[in-house]
């Protein structure tokens, strides 16, 4: 097969096919849509997501592979604004594990995020053991203690490394059950880009499967400091390199109120000098 196959019963020729097309790979020709530069394609699924008629078949993106939407499921705005605004960083989990089938469903979320020229290619590793992520918190405190003898620490690493020594608290990952770490390709240059995205939607996805998440920051100044440790430890296929990481678990508590934030802060540009 071609890079597309038009069905001309089914087509109308309203060119929305074309028109959709971010990168130029189709165009309206006399008999129909046409793959004028096929190796443009960057797989998105547009041109065959677009057309209402199953006329247009992507082999990049098989119209096989795409299911049909009857009605748009848009949320009305207030239900929107108000699903947004209730998200929160789930910093106390419950001791329990969430289900392998749970786990993967909330991870899949995160394949269908928007990247960088649909460049994707960000892969997943689920740390299951809590006893591994006791380990890695270990090392993350071990580190922090030698920057802040170095001198090179942030304001917060003394606290810390406090309240794992003489308090035994995981500050690191919370007592989180689990943590989903991103990878994608060293030379992808999106691939941090790609990677928030990703762990954003899965984070917005959480909630709604009954689950809370946080960003693992601490433990990603360690790995962007110790990179082949961490890559050692989880496994790590080579090639990839760590983007990303959050914690995932059942919350202990439930937030009653939408906390206010910062006043907006918008300039509306009507004109610039380029000059």
């Amino acid at each position: 097969m071609d890079l597309i196959r038009v069905d001309k019963e089914r087509c109308v020729g309203c060119g929305l096919c074309a028109e959709v097309c971010p990168v130029g790979a189709l165009a309206m020709g006399t008999a129909g849509p046409e793959a004028v530069a096929p190796d443009e394609c960057i797989r998105c699924g547009h041109c065959v997501a677009v057309c209402g008629q199953d006329a247009l078949d992507n082999r990049l993106a098989p119209l096989a592979g795409q299911g049909r939407l009857e009605t748009y499921p848009v949320l009305d705005a207030n239900t929107a604004e108000l699903f947004l605004r209730s998200r929160r960083s789930v910093r106390c989990y419950r001791e329990k594990s969430v289900p392998r089938a749970e786990l993967e469903r909330l991870v899949n979320i995160a394949r269908f995020a928007p990247t960088a020229s649909n460049s994707q290619s960000v892969s997943y590793y689920v740390v299951e053991s809590r006893r591994l992520l006791d380990e890695l918190a270990g090392r993350v405190v071990d580190w922090m203690e030698v920057q802040v003898a170095a001198g090179t620490h942030y304001s917060s690493f003394p606290g810390h490394v406090q309240a794992h020594r003489k308090f035994g608290k995981d500050t690191i990952f919370r007592g989180a059950p689990h943590l989903v770490v991103a990878a994608a390709p060293e030379a992808l240059k999106n691939r941090r880009d790609n990677t928030v995205f990703a762990l954003a939607y899965m984070e917005l996805f959480a909630g709604s499967v009954g689950l809370g998440s946080c960003w693992a920051g601490l433990f990603e100044l360690f790995a962007a400091a110790n990179r082949q440790t961490v890559e050692k430890a989880l496994g790590i296929r080579s090639g990839l390199t760590f983007t990303g990481a959050v914690m995932v678990g059942y919350p202990l508590y439930r937030f009653s109120k939408i906390v206010d934030r910062d006043p907006l802060e918008v300039s509306w540009v009507a004109s610039g000098d380029l000059d």
